[in-house]
């Protein structure tokens, strides 16, 4: 399929290595996925679901020790530790190939190794990055091709370069004391090993489109963000667009798919989802702005949780040609539940669980996730342009001009509703201090805070100081600068009860940051920065929600944020030498404006 020696000499050693019995190359054709699947399918690594209810679904169970990243077994391999920095996992490249080569000999003997050509972002743009995946997996083949875009005119369009990203993926034993997940930044390298669960083998996604593409953003000039990106229609036709990023836990997906409120729905507004998890981000010479791109061309979605209600367009997103993985299979339908579906979870006797056992709804107890029957970390991969609200703009070339960038939280208190950045570098600052406290349904004490900068903390392929720093240096190149807000949905009053509806009502929230950004509303002035004067977020039609809560919302708590300076020095201690000194200047004038 290719000529290009680079790759054909990096397969050739790596076949060597791990001795599959044959080798087959993913043309990105719809027969040949078929055929896989059928493959899959008869193997039992797959299950084919009701095709008049769910066209082209599947079901895989992963491992049960293989349900989620691992964070703790992920490295970033440069030649110092500092350059890795101290926030990631850090081992010497020679140390770790050595490690890896014992893990990877003779992995894949009796096995077919797969090579899937794929591309970050439409294939020829300015923006697409090339890359090229080795796997003994059909699942992760069956992944790859709906997440990246995979064919033969990746090859046409990499040619005789080498400039791709190398990815090599064997199952291996599935040995969860042997599993890495690994990254090379100088090379263009990532392995990973003794894993077969999504985030850890679908080598595009975090481990390619985040960790790597952040290093080579640096590099190049550009921004490789844990960001989704949206558009707001107005009623006259205008569409602005909105960059977001928030940690785990915080409706990241819901806000990407956002359903306007009634009200706004009548005036003739509309959401347009361009990607739900990653953006590149490049300033464009002509305009002087920043553009951004999905590099995706699938959600990897959580499915607990799911539902009519919180997040229709991503269930209607998967009700066809999406692989569900550790779901519920209801097998007197041959459909898939997951808890937070609906109230009709299949019956005993009807419903085997995530790990292949038989499974009875009347013991489930919401306090114990042992007696779920979807993991709760159980997932859906689908189709983007299956998304009834995927922006027309999904495809673009040169991407969606960005007019505001927004950092989110998880705070019961300390943050307000919304506010603003005094500026470009204030904003980068606000970024770095992101927070979530955990709640209940975190492992761990209620209430901590965890710091996600950027919500990049498990992403960033480099020192987390030196990435702040390429944050402050892109604004200095960026002569009309997007805005930088930052949101918290999740205030609580005195019994724990969330103040602000969210969901769909988070688009009040939206439409006030847009008109900041063509300064068609005034703010106050405050210690943190700029909150909207309540008057200016539209209400109407909200039951509950009074201008005085909205006041109260808005209100920023001094001794809250006092409390969490103390807490940002700490961290910016963990993150060590490399926190630029400008970070230390913004965080010594909000304590000063603190008083």
């Amino acid at each position: 399929m290719t000529n290009n020696k680079y790759v054909l000499s990096w397969i050739d050693e790596m076949a060597a290595m791990t001795k599959p019995d044959k080798i087959v190359w993913i043309d990105g054709t719809e027969e040949q996925a078929e055929a896989l699947r059928a493959e899959a399918c008869a193997t039992g690594e797959m299950i084919k679901l009701n095709q008049d209810l769910l066209p082209n679904c599947y079901l895989h169970r992963t491992a049960v020790n293989d349900v989620a990243r691992v964070e703790g077994r992920t490295y970033i391999c440069t030649p110092t530790k500092e350059e890795a920095g101290n926030i990631n996992n850090w081992m010497a490249p020679d140390e770790m190939y050595a490690k890896l080569k014992k893990l990877y000999t003779g992995s894949m003997k009796g096995r077919t190794m797969y090579v899937i050509p794929y591309s970050m972002g439409v294939v020829g743009s300015d923006f697409a990055k090339y890359g090229i995946e080795l796997t003994d997996s059909i699942y992760v083949v069956l992944n790859m091709l709906i997440m990246t875009r995979v064919g033969t005119n990746v090859l046409e369009a990499l040619g005789d370069s080498p400039d791709y990203i190398k990815g090599l993926h064997a199952k291996a034993d599935i040995d969860e004391e042997n599993r890495y997940i690994t990254h090379f930044p100088q090379d263009n390298t990532i392995m990973s090993v003794n894993s077969g669960y999504g985030g850890n083998v679908l080598l595009g996604k975090k481990c390619f489109a985040l960790r790597i593409a952040s290093y080579l953003g640096r590099k190049e000039g550009w921004m490789a963000e844990h960001m989704l990106i949206l558009g707001v229609e107005y009623p006259n036709g205008d569409v602005k667009y909105v960059t977001a990023a928030f940690p785990s836990a915080c409706g990241k997906t819901n806000l990407a798919m956002l359903i306007p409120p009634e009200i706004f729905k009548k005036q003739g507004y509309k959401v347009w989802c361009v990607g739900d998890d990653i953006a590149w981000i490049r300033l464009n010479k002509e305009d002087g702005k920043l553009y951004a791109v999905n590099p995706e061309n699938g959600f990897f979605g959580v499915a607990p949780g799911t539902n009519e209600k919180s997040n229709p367009n991503a269930l209607h997103t998967c009700l066809r040609d999406t692989i569900f993985t550790n779901v519920v299979h209801d097998t007197k339908n041959n459909t898939v539940w997951w808890e937070g579906l609906n109230d009709n979870p299949p019956q005993p006797g009807n419903a085997i669980d995530w790990k292949g056992n038989p499974w009875d709804c009347t013991k489930f107890d919401k306090k114990d996730k042992s007696t779920c029957g979807a993991h709760p970390n159980s997932r859906f991969t689908a189709l983007a342009k299956n998304c009834p609200c995927i922006s027309p703009e999904f495809n673009s070339l040169k991407g969606v001009p960005v007019s505001a960038i927004v950092f989110g939280g998880r705070r019961a208190k300390t943050a307000p509703l919304v506010y603003q950045s005094f500026n470009w570098q204030h904003g980068a600052f606000v970024g770095s201090i992101m927070a979530s406290e955990t709640t209940a349904a975190a492992a761990g004490a209620v209430g901590v805070v965890r710091r996600d900068p950027m919500a990049m903390r498990p992403f960033v392929g480099y020192n987390m100081g030196d990435y702040w720093q390429h944050w402050l240096d892109m604004g200095k190149m960026i002569p009309n600068p997007p805005k930088i807000f930052h949101v918290n949905w999740f205030r609580t009053d005195d019994e724990g009860h969330f103040i602000w509806p969210g969901f769909g009502d988070n688009m009040r929230v939206l439409l006030w940051i847009l008109a900041r950004c063509e300064d068609k509303v005034d703010a106050v002035e405050t210690a943190i920065g700029y909150v909207p004067k309540a008057e200016d977020i539209n209400i109407e039609g909200l039951k509950d929600v009074t201008i005085d809560t909205i006041r109260d919302l808005l209100s920023v708590d001094v001794e809250s944020w006092k409390a969490d300076v103390a807490n940002i020095k700490e961290f910016y201690a963990q993150v060590g030498d490399a926190v630029p000194a400008t970070m230390y200047e913004e965080l010594a004038a909000l304590e000063k404006r603190l008083g």
